[in-house]
């Protein structure tokens, strides 16, 4: 394996030759600015087989596609209507993947043997230049085994795929540190399917409606299983009252022996006493969404009795980070 570390300098040419790696069925390992993810030639089935395999993961469960511009997108999808290129012109590049119907070029392996594609323009230089320079799709899941947290840092991921990858890039943190809100098209109305840092208030004044489905929803790339899964057990405990849920994490923090308290920064006084770990300030969830990931693995490393979590309301992006801790956490206060 070959590891490129470009976190503070771009280097083209070594861009060049991974690219064209993955063109020829290489596989990769690379940030976006969701989180990294684990890539090869979205159009080469061979290739596609090899990601599934790294990742263990189910067959039954698609995988979106990395796209640089809107003619990648128009050879790999058909039957595009005006609100779906209105959504992806706000939207892309960036953490927004969306629902189209597939061409018979993308590989049913790719889809689940669906009819539909989830497609993606990345706003991350690396990821997008990499696509670009790739000349095709590049089929890029986010980088964990199935069942595991997502990374955002190569450090996090590198050693679970070190037998079976040929390149791993190095670009530092991801900047949103969130996977991408999925958005289907159904009957004229955009579905989200799974939440990310694009709003469903973001969506709606695009589109001027949104429905916001349920986790178990049907088509859904990344999602059609449990996707987090720690050693420790977790609880989320959230109220509107501050105090109130404080108290809650301190209450049930005195029923075990080595617990770790995932808070906020302005709470961190109330649990002194305790093993704590601070996301980021209650107020600035764009900074608590990106370091929720690396704080859950943190806290998992100190081997607790119980892992607990305060939640945050679920009200833009909170919706989103609400949706990964309630699929992380199994009991909920």
């Amino acid at each position: 394996m070959e590891i490129l570390d470009i976190k503070n300098e771009m280097n083209e040419n070594k861009l060049k030759e991974i690219a064209k790696g993955i063109k020829n069925g290489k596989l990769c390992l690379f940030p976006t600015e969701t989180v990294y993810g684990i890539g090869s030639n979205g159009l080469d089935e061979k290739a596609v087989e090899k990601i599934y395999v790294a990742k263990k993961r189910s067959r039954k469960n698609p995988i979106n596609l990395l796209v640089s511009d809107i003619e990648m997108i128009e050879k790999i999808a058909q039957d595009i209507s005006p609100l779906e290129y209105k959504l992806m012109e706000a939207f892309f590049p960036g953490p927004f993947t969306i629902i189209l119907k597939k061409k018979s070029i993308v590989p049913s392996i790719v889809t689940a043997n669906s009819d539909f594609v989830g497609v993606r323009m990345p706003s991350g230089n690396i990821a997008r230049k990499l696509v670009q320079l790739a000349g095709v799709p590049i089929a890029a899941p986010s980088a964990n085994i199935s069942g595991e947290l997502s990374g955002t840092n190569l450090k996090d991921v590198i050693d679970e795929f070190s037998t079976c990858l040929d390149f791993a890039i190095d670009g530092g943190e991801s900047t949103i540190g969130m996977e991408s809100t999925i958005v289907r098209v159904m009957d004229g109305i955009p579905h989200i399917l799974r939440p990310g840092s694009i709003t469903p208030e973001q969506i709606e004044m695009v589109a001027g409606n949104v429905v916001l489905e349920e986790a178990n929803s049907i088509i859904l790339p990344s999602s059609t299983m449990n996707h987090y899964q720690l050693n420790a057990s977790c609880s989320l405990v959230y109220d509107e009252d501050n105090h109130k849920m404080v108290e809650k994490m301190v209450e049930i923090s005195k029923k075990y022996i080595n617990p770790v308290i995932l808070c906020c920064k302005e709470n961190l006084p109330y649990y002194s006493t305790k093993q704590t770990i601070v996301i980021a300030s209650k107020d600035d969830l764009e900074d608590y969404s990106k370091k929720l990931f690396s704080s859950l693995r943190k806290a998992d490393a100190f081997s607790p009795d119980m892992i607990l979590i305060e939640g945050v309301k679920k009200q833009g992006l909170g919706i989103a980070i609400m949706d990964r801790l309630e699929n992380v956490c199994q009991i909920f206060v």
